[in-house]
């Protein structure tokens, strides 16, 4: 391959100098969301709640990767708190040019007292409204502030963390517990393909909304994580998905930074879907 070629291909992926906000930043996905962002030249900054330490986690980003990284606690919830942390990004590092809606709400069905708390007829009204307002209500306010920074600067992308289950219907067998009665079985929420479907439709409304102000919009769907589930559940997925297994935690990396550089600069309002071709069959 000649240098120029070689050149190309890594100018297409090249992020230096821009500045990308990953929200949920410290956590499982979010933190390698952002490394591969660090890793291509990015400043990354990294939204969380206080819990999740994430000055701590960007300091690591900046050790490894080498551009300055930031880590801001903040609540997407808030409109206060995010047009604070939005001066903060701008006192900073002067722009804006990535947006990653990273955070969701996930709850877990093995972490519940009861196992029938996640059944539609009994699902809590305070965790639909949680969970619609972290995963939905924050990626729209998100979207809105910083978005308001691209718009000023007619550059930016925006990718919203969707599911395989904005594709899909979870399959409920999975978490099935043999001789328990229908109305007991546990199942995965409600909530959790409610807010990532619609962040699917939050995709296309912004994409055809800003395209005037160059600022693409996409979402990625990824499958589930292997992070240490129970060997019975593992089982019962694997055999669902063609690839047989769940995906390793630096993945999605690939196609993070695929949707945030100029290698995808001829797409906007588009599903990426990754999940190991689950959603194919």
């Amino acid at each position: 391959m000649s240098q120029k070629k070689s050149n190309r291909a890594m100018e297409l992926f090249d992020l230096t100098g821009r500045v990308a906000i990953v929200t949920g930043g410290a956590g499982l996905l979010g933190y390698h969301h952002g490394a591969i962002l660090a890793a291509a030249g990015a400043h990354v900054v990294l939204l969380d709640l206080a819990v999740a330490n994430p000055q701590t986690r960007a300091e690591q980003l900046t050790r490894e990767y080498g551009p300055e990284c930031l880590g801001l606690i903040a609540d997407i919830t808030s409109e206060a708190s995010l047009e604070h942390a939005c001066a903060q990004i701008i006192d900073k590092f002067g722009r804006i040019d990535i947006l990653i809606n990273n955070a969701a709400n996930n709850p877990k069905v093995e972490d519940a007292k009861s196992q029938t708390w996640s059944r539609l007829e009994n699902f809590p009204l305070q965790v639909w409204d949680a969970d619609i307002r972290v995963g939905l209500t924050g990626a729209f306010l998100c979207s809105r502030i910083f978005g308001a920074e691209m718009v000023k600067r007619n550059s930016g992308v925006i990718v919203n963390v969707a599911s395989d289950l904005a594709v899909i219907a979870p399959d409920q067998r999975l978490y099935r517990i043999e001789g328990l009665p229908e109305d007991q079985q546990p199942v995965k929420p409600v909530t959790y393909s409610v807010v990532k479907t619609a962040l699917l439709g939050l995709t296309r409304y912004l994409a055809t909304y800003w395209t005037s102000a160059n600022i693409r919009v996409n979402a990625i769907s990824p499958g589930g994580v292997f992070n240490g589930q129970p060997e019975a559940f593992l089982s019962k997925l694997n055999h669902l998905i063609p690839m047989g297994r769940m995906a390793n935690r630096d993945e999605y990396q690939g196609a993070i930074l695929f949707l945030c550089s100029d290698a995808s600069s001829y797409m906007t309002g588009t599903n990426l879907v990754v999940d190991g071709g689950r959603s194919c069959l």
